[in-house]
């Protein structure tokens, strides 16, 4: 796990072959489907690995602009949903009797945005058999939600370089969502 850990900063940096930087968000070279699928894939395994989501989003829709950046963003959160979905469904039963019951679509929908939660509440999905279509479509809609607002975050705030509001608003974002889950769920 640590070493997957380590890998996160170093595996991009391989792919796109330079450090973040302005040159870094430039959309005009030929390696934006790299960087995509990069950022897809690191969102995706979000599931098992202490990605910040939030930050990868925002840098999506900053290097390759709103579209291609929500594009990738949704993707990512979406194969990771799906995952976190599979993963529970492979839960022996014995295990499962210990997980709490089938979340609704609502807090499947409203969970994206905050850390370990979303994740948490997939694999609870699969692993009580809620259906897998319904659960995706909520998943799927908070997916587009979140990854829209990061994308165009990024998209608006991040193009000037990496400091400053396009990276302040990504971080915030969770802990907002996080705070609010608390108070409706007390």
């Amino acid at each position: 796990m640590l070493v997957g850990a380590a890998l996160i900063p170093i595996v991009p940096f391989v792919v796109i072959g330079e450090l973040p930087g302005d040159a870094w968000l430039q959309a005009s070279s030929g390696d934006a489907l790299p960087f995509g699928a990069t950022g897809a894939v690191l969102l995706a395994s979000d599931l098992l690995l202490p990605i910040p989501s939030s930050v990868i989003g925002a840098l999506l829709g900053a290097r390759l602009g709103f579209v291609a950046g929500f594009g990738f963003g949704l993707a990512g959160l979406s194969a990771g949903s799906a995952l976190g979905y599979a993963l529970g469904r492979l839960l022996p039963a014995r295990f499962a009797a210990d997980v709490p019951s089938a979340p609704a679509m609502s807090v499947a929908f409203l969970s994206r945005p905050v850390p370990v939660l979303a994740e948490a509440v997939a694999i609870a999905a699969g692993a009580e058999r809620m259906g897998f279509g319904r659960f995706m479509l909520a998943a799927s809609i908070g997916n587009a939600c979140y990854a829209g607002a990061l994308a165009a975050n990024g998209a608006a705030l991040m193009p000037v370089g990496l400091s400053g509001p396009g990276l302040v608003l990504p971080m915030a974002l969770p802990v907002v969502a996080w705070l609010l889950w608390r108070k409706l769920s007390a």
